[in-house]
């Protein structure tokens, strides 16, 4: 479904994340826009009733107030501070004796606590109450009296002020800070919008392009913008060449199967139609010809059986059916099979076996495998010529090398040799037989076996295949056996 494409697409995980990093950063910022605004508020605040606690000290020396006069001026201005700051003010004099309070409750009483004894000694105390949002102020008030030299402590001011108009401040504050804050998420908003669209534009004008290519020989006509895209592109020129690398491999397959599979079919139709087209055919003739549809049905039956195990072992459906092989005895068996043909094309057959080898192998498709090899060196060979089966072992690999004295593999051509359909030489193919597929029915195989195998040719002189196999064969997990 589209909405579920959409929640999916890298555009909105580019518009998630810059919003989330626009309104984390607007609601940092605001919050400590609000935390130092209300703290340079209370800082005000205090600085102001310092000043008012000054004058307020000021008026009480010039009115004698701590030597017992009283004053309505001085009175008036406490409690004008007291109603204003919505607190209370008491006033200490040198006896700790309570001489003013605008609450009217506690003057006469004797008032011992650490802020009166601290603003005694002369310092001006300002102390914030977190818990009851209030200023607790101690103010000394110093002068001199008549009968004493000096300046000296007169008396202490204490003030009790509210900060709840600070708080509202604050409050007002953070309700236009809220209004400012939601201005600029609706500005994120549009902005990661527009940033995540163009930030995704170059991706998709190169996902547009690659959907517009239509054979294996176009570009993409595209821009790299960024590094990644120009990393997607030349990811994509090198799949399309690894992709035209196998079309045209499987149109050669294509043609190849198609060739190989035709020329017996056309034989048989040359050789039935001679047949038909004569009358009173001898019986020798009819007979020969009859022979020759059989090699062509049993050539035919040969490419399509070589064909199908290489399309089942590419496709992993030959499974390997693994034993302990007495490796000796399998080439003996091989070389013996092979005695004939060795000596009708006047080829000797060399066994040397270098120790007693046993390795775990599939015995049925190594023994094809190996045949090939030796096979392909005896028809491939001169008259008079050798092949010679080597073997070998450490305590880990067996090592098996198979060497002819046949004309040579051009070094051009040896990278070719185990692909199908393959031959070296085409022009005697029909007269030395074999469908083409052998060498890469023994490459899959000897792969399949966790090993490999190495050709070396000089032409004129012979052709060497060097196979090693693990002795153990280590199965991968979920492997059939």
């Amino acid at each position: 479904m589209k909405i579920f494409g959409f929640l999916r697409s890298f555009r909105l995980r580019v518009f998630l994340i810059l919003l989330l990093i626009a309104v984390l950063a607007a609601e940092v910022m605001r919050m400590g826009m609000l935390y130092n605004l209300y703290g340079r508020q209370l800082e005000q605040y205090a600085v102001q009733l310092g000043v008012e606690l000054r004058i307020c000290g000021d008026r009480m020396r010039e009115a004698d107030f701590f030597d017992g006069v009283s004053s309505e001026a001085v009175n008036s201005r406490l409690q004008q501070l007291s109603d204003r700051c919505e607190g209370r003010v008491l006033v200490v004099d040198s006896g700790f004796h309570i001489i003013a309070d605008t609450w009217q409750t506690a003057v006469g009483r004797i008032l011992i606590d650490r802020n009166v004894i601290e603003a005694w000694r002369g310092k001006k105390l300002v102390r914030r109450d977190e818990g009851a949002d209030r200023i607790r102020m101690a103010w000394p008030v110093v002068g001199t009296r008549e009968s004493e030299e000096g300046e000296q402590t007169l008396g202490v001011i204490l003030l009790n002020a509210s900060t709840d108009t600070m708080k509202h401040y604050a409050q007002e504050a953070e309700r236009r800070s809220l209004l400012i804050g939601l201005l600029i998420l609706i500005s994120a908003i549009f902005l990661a919008a527009l940033l995540g669209s163009l930030l995704v534009r170059p991706f998709e004008r190169v996902a547009r392009a690659m959907d517009d290519v239509v054979s294996f020989d176009q570009d993409l006509p595209v821009v790299s913008d960024y590094r990644e895209t120009k990393q997607i592109v030349d990811a994509f020129h090198t799949l399309r060449g690894r992709l035209k690398v196998l079309d045209d491999s499987r149109q050669e397959f294509v043609s190849n199967v198609s060739h190989e599979l035709k020329t017996p079919i056309a034989s048989i139709k040359v050789l039935a139609d001679s047949l038909n087209t004569q009358t009173d055919v001898p019986i020798e003739l009819y007979k020969e010809f009859m022979q020759d549809i059989s090699a062509e049905v049993d050539r035919e039956n040969e490419i399509i059986t070589d064909l199908l195990e290489l399309v089942r072992m590419e496709q992993g459906g030959s499974a390997l059916h693994v034993e302990n092989v007495d490796v000796n005895t399998l080439l003996e068996q091989i070389t013996k099979r092979l005695g004939p043909l060795a000596r009708k094309s006047e080829v000797d057959l060399i066994l040397d076996s270098k120790r007693s080898v046993s390795a775990d192998m599939d015995p049925v498709k190594m023994t094809l495998a190996i045949t090939n090899v030796i096979e392909n060196g005896i028809k491939y060979n001169k008259r008079p010529g050798w092949v010679r089966i080597v073997l070998d072992a450490d305590h880990q690999y067996m090592k098996l090398t198979i060497s002819d004295s046949g004309t040579g593999i051009p070094e051009a051509e040896q990278a070719h040799i185990f692909e199908r359909f393959y031959r070296v030489d085409k022009s005697h193919s029909k007269e030395i037989g074999g469908t083409g597929l052998g060498l890469a029915i023994t490459r899959k195989t000897i792969l399949l076996h966790r090993g490999s195998i190495d050709v070396k040719s000089v032409m004129g002189e012979g052709t060497t295949f060097t196979i090693q196999l693990p002795l153990v064969y280590i199965r991968d997990t979920g492997e059939k056996a």
